[in-house]
């Protein structure tokens, strides 16, 4: 029994239509359709009802489909298995990272952790925070970076780092000496600010800015990249945490004013875990000594 006859039964019973199957498999149509007559063949029991041009799976061909797709699955791991083994992969170890982490921790510290484990395969999987928690405690990941700190008892957060909030707006031109005074009520009122691309302070930040500014003017970027670019391209301001905006402000592409109408919050990046192997406790070890002001 061919993995190539399998996988097309597979698609082949979702679709319920050959030529949708070819397509989705990207072979013939009559390559379809010689596939299933070959796994026909080799079971001795016909797996699809052909009705007026039409195909319906048979009692045989429901009964076989579970089957047939944890087939294909066992040998699709396999191959997955052994790709990796080919490349010095022994170990599997998985991470999962908010957006806003992402960007600020893995790039600086994973090249080394990397380098202390080469023969550690590492899946990271960007999830928001909000459900980095539950993919730790089901066992999904090995890890989680989140922005928010954990709920459950069973799971363990340990922040890592404070980050404080910066005002942040499109870069003016004037050097700080020479550049006329900036009145951070004004650039509120006349520019969009950008909300809601971190999901802890907003809330509460947004509530003291229509004290002190009226006619505040909002626009909700959910992505804290995006709204690094919008800054950039001079299209509003925002409020983002120091780590993310270093370089930005090092290389001139946009400026942090001084902010006087009221003290800004700091945000914490917490490590989420449930189980604590060596591994576990080297990485939150190391990740903890490094800086990311």
């Amino acid at each position: 029994m061919e993995y190539h006859w399998l996988k097309t039964f597979c698609v082949a019973a979702d679709t319920l239509n050959f030529r949708k199957a070819s397509e989705k498999l990207m072979v013939s149509q009559p390559s379809v359709t010689v596939h299933i007559k070959l796994l026909e063949e080799y079971l001795g029991t016909p797996l699809f009802d052909r009705i007026n041009n039409r195909v319906t799976l048979s009692e045989a061909g429901k009964f076989f489909l579970p089957e047939a797709k944890q087939l294909v699955q066992q040998s699709e791991s396999s191959v997955n298995k052994i790709r990796s083994f080919a490349q010095g992969y022994r170990r599997k170890w998985s991470i999962a990272i908010s957006p806003l982490m992402a960007e600020t921790i893995l790039p600086y510290f994973l090249k080394t952790f990397l380098k202390r484990h080469p023969d550690l395969e590492i899946n990271i999987r960007v999830e928001e925070s909000h459900l980095i928690e539950e993919l730790v405690d089901t066992g999904e990941v090995n890890v989680g970076i989140s922005a928010i700190d954990s709920q459950k008892k069973n799971i363990e957060s340990i922040s890592i780092y404070e980050d404080p909030i910066l005002f942040l707006m499109p870069f003016d031109g004037f050097d700080e000496e020479n550049g006329p005074p900036i009145d951070v009520k004004e650039i509120l009122q006349k520019n969009y600010l950008f909300t809601h691309h971190h999901p802890v302070f907003w809330d509460e930040l947004l509530l003291k800015l229509n004290k002190h500014v009226v006619g505040l003017r909002t626009m909700k970027v959910t992505q804290a990249h995006i709204t690094k670019r919008f800054i950039q391209e001079g299209l509003g301001v925002s409020f983002l945490p120091h780590s993310i905006v270093r370089r930005e402000l090092i290389e001139g592409k946009m400026m942090q004013p001084h902010f006087d109408l009221f003290d800004l919050p700091t945000v914490s990046t917490f490590i989420i875990v449930k189980k604590k192997s060596v591994l576990e406790e080297e990485f939150i070890a190391q990740i903890s000594k490094y800086y990311f002001g």
